[in-house]
């Protein structure tokens, strides 16, 4: 039998092995617990860039009215917005921001609107599309439109000048979004509107109630879905339009901002 020195120092040499042998196991579950608090985080990042991807391209699309196949037949466009086939498909929101369409007064409105040196002659249709038209009233009348830039041009496809982002960039707004859709014009069998030279129409994200401050010249038919409301047209002095128009997208291409710096100037109705 061994001493009693010697028995524990071997006792104390298998206590020491137990702790070593504690502390190994205690060092891997920290390891394991901090690699499942990485892998969470890492999934909770994915998701946040994929959420956030998702916000900007929604951002993106707004007010981007979609061009459809240039190569669609169109058989059965409206000869004008009267003609045209009112597709409501949402009520018109409840928000407290949006301007009350009794503003447009269920009448036809005329004006003139300045874009760089082409003074525009316009009107609105108060009396088909009341949300959209009142909705404009009520900018134009803040003065919110005075020196916005229109910041996309498109030539090939579809032919529009769009303007009326506060941001320059097409995500921009008034702070707040509003339907539906207004007085717009019938689609083929195909689904294919034809947008008339001169309409003047609310730009959209696709939902009938994300309507919002910017709109869209046509400088020439152009088929798209019927879903952008055509609030006015363009009466007078389009081709006012022409030296943006024949100058193009601004690093070539069919679609993005103007080369030539496009402004809106005043805006005049009654």
């Amino acid at each position: 039998m061994a001493s009693k020195k010697k028995q524990q120092n071997l006792f104390k040499g298998a206590e020491g092995k137990l702790a070593a042998y504690e502390a190994k196991q205690a060092e891997g579950k920290a390891r394991a617990s901090r690699r499942a608090r990485d892998n969470r985080l890492a999934i909770i990042a994915g998701v946040a860039a994929l959420l956030i991807a998702g916000v900007s391209q929604l951002s993106y699309s707004l007010v981007h009215p979609t061009p459809t196949s240039s190569s669609a037949a169109v058989t059965a466009a409206p000869s004008d917005s009267a003609s045209a086939t009112p597709s409501a498909t949402a009520s018109a929101s409840v928000n407290p921001l949006v301007p009350n369409k009794s503003i447009a007064q269920n009448r036809v409105w005329n004006g003139t609107m300045q874009v760089n040196s082409a003074s525009l002659g316009v009107q609105l249709f108060g009396d088909k599309a009341p949300q959209a038209t009142a909705n404009f009233i009520s900018l134009v009348n803040k003065g919110f439109y005075k020196g916005l830039t229109c910041h996309r041009l498109t030539t090939a496809g579809i032919y529009v000048l769009q303007c009326g982002d506060p941001k320059g960039d097409g995500t921009g707004g008034p702070g707040y979004s509003f339907g539906p859709i207004e007085n717009a014009p019938a689609a083929n069998a195909q689904g294919v509107a034809t947008y008339k030279t001169g309409y003047l129409a609310m730009a959209n994200s696709g939902s009938p109630d994300s309507n919002g401050s910017q709109f869209f010249i046509v400088y020439k038919d152009s088929p798209l879905s019927p879903n952008y409301t055509v609030f006015g047209q363009i009466t007078s002095g389009i081709s006012g339009l022409n030296p943006i128009i024949s100058a193009g997208v601004a690093g070539g291409g069919g679609d993005g901002k103007p080369k030539v710096a496009t402004t809106l100037g005043a805006i005049k109705l009654n």
